[in-house]
């Protein structure tokens, strides 16, 4: 009998393996398809309200949180203090706060965190915020949650929301008119944080659910703290700059947003 032994192993056929799905998530912030802009500060009438701030963009500068743990005016006088102490080229004044000093509602500054998350109140309805990665976004409360609002790098929770996906917000109060501030994003990397003459916020939302005061269209808007607490400063290193608005009745506040470069 003649065996014949062979090294290469016996071919098994096996059936085709199926190829696993990957789903990729559409990322929050879509690729920007306009050229980065230097920041300028912007003077704009739009439906009777007067707004005046800086129009950056996010890939080249971002905002902080100069927040003041001894309470209003305890660190930073007003808003060219805070700004000009801490860096930045502009500031503008930030959340509200209770008549003892309070934050009302979550603020994070350099990831530290103040305050206690509003899970309730309309003032407490939007949140702004930069993640570890650098990345700032402005969501709803809800969308946001507890959670994730303290592992972020800066935050500022205030509301209501006044835009949302390039719609004007229903419900607002209509009757109580009042000097407002606000930071306003497209969706990409396109800011801007400034101020709006007195005015309700229904029609202070109505003015804004069209073309912003920086030219391009805003699609999510957050009330910060408005009425006495009104406070902004641009330094001379801003096209257009410097500028400043704070009325003699202001009252110290609690904390800023700064810009700075990145």
């Amino acid at each position: 009998m003649l065996v014949v032994a062979s090294c290469t192993p016996a071919v098994v056929e096996r059936p085709p393996q199926a190829v696993p799905l990957v789903v990729v998530e559409k990322p929050d912030v879509p690729t920007p398809s306009h050229p980065v802009e230097a920041p300028i500060l912007t003077r704009r009438s739009i439906g009777g309200i007067e707004f005046e701030g800086v129009a950056f963009d996010s890939r080249t500068h971002r905002l902080v949180v100069a927040d003041q743990a001894g309470g209003p005016g305890s660190q930073y006088a007003t808003a060219a203090d805070a700004g000009s102490r801490t860096g930045g080229i502009m500031a503008l004044n930030a959340g509200f706060f209770t008549p003892e000093g309070t934050p009302l509602g979550l603020v994070v500054s350099a990831g530290k965190a103040a305050g206690s998350w509003n899970s309730s109140s309309s003032l407490g309805g939007g949140v702004w915020f930069e993640d570890f990665s650098g990345k700032p976004a402005i969501r709803r409360r809800g969308d946001l949650g507890k959670s994730a609002a303290l592992q972020t790098r800066e935050l500022i929770q205030v509301g209501p929301m006044l835009v949302e996906n390039g719609r004007g917000v229903g419900g607002l109060e209509s009757q109580k008119s009042s000097a407002r501030t606000v930071i306003l994003w497209d969706g990409g990397t396109r800011w801007w944080l400034g101020r709006g003459s007195p005015c309700t916020l229904a029609a202070f939302a109505n003015a804004l659910a069209g073309a912003g005061p920086a030219g391009w269209n805003v699609r999510h808007a957050l009330n910060l703290d408005g009425g006495r607490s009104v406070d902004l400063w641009v330094s001379g290193a801003v096209s257009g700059g410097p500028a400043g608005h704070r009325p003699p009745w202001n009252r110290a506040v609690r904390n800023f947003l700064v810009l700075k470069t990145r």
